[in-house]
């Protein structure tokens, strides 16, 4: 039988309804991990996906849900978790909105809105969990960001600071933790075949695609992949780093 590198391992991972959040979910439970699948909305055929999954995989899948605007759904989440009683391992914060707009064409609406979903709504959450793993002084917290964090793409201004905001912040928690045998990394991501990428135009994905060594787009599972390794004990001694996905962009 292959190696589960997760066997038994309880994880976390926010925007697992679809996407790069859902192949996440789907890669650690083909490793064995027990998971707390967070999504915004209730759906029955996301619920049927996770059955599926639990069975077929012979782990847990538990549904939670809450919007990351709301941190009143976010606290009643966060109570959920705890009342199981459970040690949290892994800590994947992937769900995040999009927004391009021209840096003069930004408006503060949308700036705030961007930031509290990308950065502030994450950052509490990290708080609230890593009580929990404190208590068994270990865990591997994962923050999707962007490759758009590091690249200052035109009309990404906004998306990419929010994104940059939260990589300082995981190197920061990462120096804060490691004593405590906590480790905090990053994933990069580049362009990926997902729902965001009908935000952008066909003219920008077919020059950006043309632009990266491997001359096509990321799928969700590249992605889930690097999670996974950054969240199994391969990577052990890996902390405070930034793992860009991008097919050499």
């Amino acid at each position: 039988m292959e190696e589960r590198l997760l066997e038994s391992k309880n994880a976390i991972v926010t925007g697992s309804a679809k996407g790069i959040g859902l192949s996440i979910v789907e890669t650690f439970a083909q490793n064995g991990a027990n998971i707390w699948a967070c999504a915004r909305r209730q759906s029955e055929e996301f619920e049927n996906v996770l059955s599926e999954l639990a069975a077929r995989h012979n782990v847990i899948i538990k549904p939670i849900y809450f919007d990351l605007a709301d941190k009143d759904q976010m606290k009643l989440a966060v109570k959920s978790i705890m009342s199981e009683k459970k040690s949290v391992d892994i800590l994947v914060n992937n769900a995040g909105i999009t927004y391009n707009a021209l840096f003069q064409m930004s408006t503060i609406d949308k700036i705030n809105e961007v930031f509290d979903i990308n950065f502030i709504s994450p950052f509490l959450f990290t708080q609230y969990i890593v009580k929990l793993m404190l208590k068994n002084k270990s865990g591997s917290i994962i923050n999707i960001s962007s490759s758009a964090a590091i690249d200052g793409n035109s009309g990404r201004s906004v998306y990419g600071a929010s994104k940059a905001a939260l990589q300082c912040a995981t190197k920061s928690l990462a120096s804060e933790l490691g004593e405590q045998g906590i480790r905090a990394n990053v994933i990069s991501p580049g362009i990926t075949k997902t729902d965001m990428l009908s935000s952008m135009t066909d003219e920008v994905i077919n020059e950006t695609l043309m632009n990266t060594d491997m001359k096509r787009a990321g799928l969700p599972v590249d992605i889930a992949n690097a999670v996974l390794f950054l969240a199994s004990d391969l990577s052990s001694y890996i902390t405070g780093q930034n793992i860009r996905v991008d097919g050499g962009m």
